[in-house]
């Protein structure tokens, strides 16, 4: 089964408004053009408005970093899928090794924004990864099914239609070292084996898998080109456009 590619900009805590306004006017100059794989960026969220208004009528999706789970309430600091909606919303990365790290988020918070995100038609992007002393120890295969087995909890064949699944092994991302084409395609096929044993075939031919971690310009290519990559979510190399745009180009 072909699947349509799917490249994604994570922006991190980067970019004032001001500043996220031109790179945005810059990736949609650069990347009107490459219509036959699907495009989003994610930033802050007090830039998402900003950039949603400049991408608007582009084919470039709009996605936040996180989400909560919960519609409204006595949250501090955190914000709803109906915020997210009305501010142009479509994706959002949800279980971030970032925030894992920094804030707590673990399988059962992850599973908590699939569904939140789902219930409002935002397409979440579930990330799952190892770190390096889990991959020392050979424990990569036992880490990740955990994690996809934890987020995909009461997610039905239907509602996989809407989900990315994106590896990111923790070692890997800011690190400047990257998974080898070879590393990351097991892991990729790792998943995709998951998936057809909880649903079908049909879904997991279906599912689409980012890899992530310090993907550049110069890697892209040798990566994207494994079977079982279907994509790429870019950390720091999407805070440059044309660095973003071959990325973006080498995209199957």
């Amino acid at each position: 089964m072909a699947r349509r590619s799917f490249v994604a900009g994570n922006w991190k805590m980067n970019k004032t408004p001001s500043e996220s306004r031109t790179l945005a006017l810059d990736l949609r100059a650069r990347l009107e053009k490459y219509t036959k794989c699907d495009i989003a960026i994610f930033p802050t969220y007090l830039s998402v408005a900003v950039v949603s208004e400049v991408l608007k009528g582009s084919n470039i999706d709009v996605g936040t970093q996180n989400m909560h789970w919960e519609k409204f309430g006595a949250y501090t600091g955190a914000v709803s899928p109906q915020m997210l909606v009305d501010a142009g919303v479509r994706d959002v990365i949800v279980g971030h090794s970032e925030r894992r790290q920094y804030f707590g988020d673990n399988d059962e918070k992850v599973n908590k924004r699939i569904f939140a995100a789902l219930a409002h038609n935002i397409k979440p992007i579930v990330c799952v990864g190892e770190t390096k002393d889990q991959r020392l120890a050979n424990v990569t295969e036992d880490i990740i099914r955990t994690q996809v087995l934890g987020a995909l909890i009461g997610i039905t064949a239907e509602q996989m239609a809407g989900i990315t699944i994106a590896y990111e092994p923790v070692w890997a991302i800011g690190t400047g070292l990257t998974a080898t084409p070879a590393q990351a395609q097991d892991v990729h096929a790792f998943i995709r084996g998951l998936v057809r044993s909880l649903y079908t075939n049909e879904v997991a031919e279906a599912l689409r898998i980012q890899y992530g971690g310090s993907v550049k310009a110069d890697n892209a290519a040798s990566l994207l080109s494994q079977p079982d990559i279907d994509g790429a979510l870019v950390g720091g190399a999407s805070l440059v456009a044309a660095d973003f745009e071959a990325i973006v180009k080498a995209a199957k």
